[in-house]
Order: structure tokens, then C-alpha cells, then sequence
């Protein structure tokens, strides 16, 4: 159970999947009832409670308009709540699961870098031995984009890559942000390691070895 189950049930990380994707949004009740899929009762009934706990805030339409909400940015765990669900039911879950059950011969690891001022949400994915197929991961993020109500930016590299990202890579500038924190570490999918290649004074000490292992066979004759 995540934090976001302990505090929220699933009609209100529903909605609040919607509302934090354009958290400066006013809403209808029907329009959040149809986003989440759920009656426009049960929908009613959720959003009432998150007025009455100061989440939301209503605002008044015009004339023959319907009422909406929106989120109420002066609440005193916005932030928190917030992150809750970028570490939860609005990003890392959804992510994580697409990932292990698609790319789980390749993915060795993920992470969410953040999300910008567009309330778009950045991953870095990084593969094993098995390139994911470029296709396959363009088209299984379109489909997570629009199950999130977020576009997602993807950076997907490869484990080598990864391991020698330097102090001043964009990545590795990001990666130590906190904003950053990882959703698939390593041993979580079947993915393979790329067998290591031998370095340059290796591979030379090698062939030193028996070439010296071959000359000492011919004078033994």
C-alpha cells in the first residue's frame, strides 16, 4: 500500500490525477465525472469532500452555467499532497507498471525527474543488454500520456550511458535534483546487463598472456 492508498481512496486519486495534470483548471462536476469515468453522483459526492477539507475551492459560474472547482493552492499541504501523487497514482505507479509488464527484458532502470511548469512529467529510462523498441516505447507512452492527462518527456539511454554521466550532464544535473527519485531499480524487471568489455590494457595484458603462453609452448618442443 502507498501513501497515496493510505490517505486517498481511488475516486479521489482519480480526480486529483485530473486536477494536479492542470491544477489552475476550473472543472465542472460532470467534466471530472466523465475524466475519471465515474457517475456524476459518486464524482458529486468526492468533490464535496475535497471542498469541505479546503483541497478544492468552488467558484461561482455566469448564468445557466454549472458551478466548477479547481485546486485550491493555499491549502497547507498542497505541496505535499502534490508530491504524494507524483510519487504515487498520478506518475510512478502508472510508469512503473507500463514498464515492467512492456519493457521488462530491457528496462533495468526508470526514473521521474520532476515535472516542469507545464505540468509535464520527465522520465529517464535506462536499458540493459536489450534496446526497447523504439516504436513499441513511443507508442505505450502515448497511451500512458493520455491515461495521466500529462504529455511525458522520455529520455531513454543506454546502462553504459548511464554509468558515465558526468558532474556536468544535463541528466546527471537532474538525477541529483530533488525533485528526481527512482521507480525501477536494479534487479525489479528480468532485464540483462551488457556483457563488460574488456578495457584497452586488458585486453593487450590478454593478449600478451598467450602470445608469451604460445612462445614458451614452441621452445618446449
Amino acid at each position: 500500500m502507498s501513501a497515496a492508498d493510505f490517505l486517498l481512496s481511488p475516486a479521489v486519486q482519480k480526480i486529483m490525477q485530473v486536477l494536479y495534470a492542470a491544477p489552475d483548471q476550473p472543472f465542472s462536476v460532470d467534466e471530472l465525472a466523465r475524466q475519471t469515468r465515474q457517475e456524476p453522483g459518486e464524482a458529486g459526492q468526492t468533490i464535496e469532500h475535497l471542498v469541505n477539507s479546503g483541497i478544492l475551492a468552488r467558484q461561482k459560474a455566469a448564468a445557466e452555467q454549472p458551478d466548477t472547482v479547481k485546486l485550491d493552492r493555499s491549502f497547507v499541504f498542497y505541496g505535499e499532497l502534490r508530491s504524494i501523487a507524483l510519487k504515487s497514482f498520478a506518475a510512478a505507479e502508472p510508469v512503473r507498471a507500463m514498464l515492467r509488464s512492456k519493457f521488462k527484458d530491457s528496462v533495468v532502470r526508470a526514473f521521474v525527474l520532476g515535472e516542469d511548469a507545464d505540468n509535464v512529467i520527465e522520465l529517464l529510462i535506462v536499458h540493459g543488454a536489450v534496446t526497447p523498441d523504439e516504436t513499441a516505447m513511443t507508442a505505450a507512452c502515448k497511451k500512458l500520456s493520455k491515461a495521466l492527462h500529462r504529455h511525458l518527456q522520455v529520455h531513454v539511454i543506454s546502462v553504459a550511458r548511464f554509468n558515465g554521466l558526468a558532474d556536468h550532464d544535463t541528466l546527471a544535473a537532474k538525477l541529483a535534483s530533488a525533485s528526481a527519485f527512482e521507480i525501477i531499480a536494479p534487479g525489479d524487471t528480468k532485464a540483462q546487463l551488457p556483457a563488460e568489455r574488456l578495457g584497452l590494457l586488458q585486453s593487450a595484458k590478454k593478449k600478451l598472456a598467450a602470445l608469451s603462453l604460445a612462445q614458451h609452448r614452441r621452445e618446449s618442443r
